[in-house]
């Protein structure tokens, strides 16, 4: 599966290439393609991929504890970074700490590991998201406000996490054509969110930026440092070390630009960091493959 990153990869290019073109050509909205990939296909596919995992509560523990890690190493780092160089960190923490374990991940681990990987990588993902709208939100906001509490229990993908894990756990049996159903939407959200992530990038455009470098380097070489720490804190092996060390070193995410955006702070830092990291993760993710199963 590793001897050939670049052929795990070409189903994200073509996927990610053609949304780019695509709204080149035509006018998509962006906002609506996000929509309905986090708000619809997303929470099926978190809610099938958590109900039917065969990771046992315990490993599911495990995970989020290396989740957990990795996000404060990097807010650490990043805010010791923001405090030397007189920066804001409402622009400059979130493409740094959050990555795009989401709309790169989910499609990534599946092209590799297929659904073992996919289970994994969703549970990653989903802890991440909570922080992504509790931590992110009291970083760009400087505080909690109450719409952004409700903001977050309005959110499909929380519900689908909750019932996820709550239905998993508490082996309640749900009827089969329920399952099909959640498993035949979920199936079209990798890919439509590869191509929902090409469309984004090409409404994002770069800024000169002296930092822009160094948050690049926090973003691959710190979240790789963070998560190769990660599994060996937690004692995650397998299959499992592996998606949590290439998670971890994914692109900024995408909601790293919305969630500034929504707060009114200047986007354009994140908008680079999503655009560079992403085009320059042609070549870290087979790197990262390679050498998290070489460490």
């Amino acid at each position: 599966m590793i001897a050939n990153p670049y052929l795990i990869l070409l189903p994200l290019i073509v996927l990610a290439l053609g949304g780019y073109i695509c709204a080149w050509l035509f006018a998509l909205s962006e906002d609506t393609l996000v929509r309905v990939v986090t708000d619809f296909f997303m929470p099926m596919l978190v809610f099938y991929s958590l109900y039917t995992s065969k990771i046992n509560l315990n490993d599911t523990i495990r995970l989020g504890g290396a989740v957990c890690f990795v996000l404060l190493f990097l807010l650490i780092a990043s805010l010791v970074y923001c405090h030397v160089f007189k920066l804001d960190k409402r622009a400059f923490l979130p493409p740094i700490i959050f990555m795009n374990s989401g709309f790169l991940g989910i499609p990534l681990m599946e092209l590799w590991g297929a659904t073992g990987a996919v289970n994994q990588i969703v549970i990653y993902d989903q802890i991440q998201t909570f922080f992504i709208f509790t931590l992110g939100i009291f970083i760009v906001a400087g505080g909690f406000a109450l719409s952004g509490l409700v903001a977050i229990f309005k959110t499909p993908l929380l519900w689908s996490i909750i019932l996820g894990f709550w239905c998993r756990y508490a082996d309640i049996e749900l009827p089969q054509p329920l399952l099909d159903t959640c498993k035949y939407s979920g199936a079209g959200a990798p890919a439509l969110a590869t191509f929902a992530l090409g469309c984004s990038l090409k409404k994002r455009r770069m800024r000169a930026d002296p930092h822009l470098i160094s948050g690049l380097l926090m973003r691959f070489g710190f979240g790789f440092i963070a998560g190769m720490l990660a599994v060996n804190i937690f004692g995650i092996t397998g299959s499992a070390r592996i998606v949590v060390v290439s998670a971890s070193t994914l692109p900024s995410a995408v909601f790293s630009v919305v969630l500034p955006l929504r707060y009114g702070v200047d986007a354009r830092f994140a908008g680079a960091m999503v655009l560079l990291s992403t085009l320059l993760s042609i070549f870290t993710i087979p790197a990262v493959f390679y050498l998290s199963s070489k460490i």
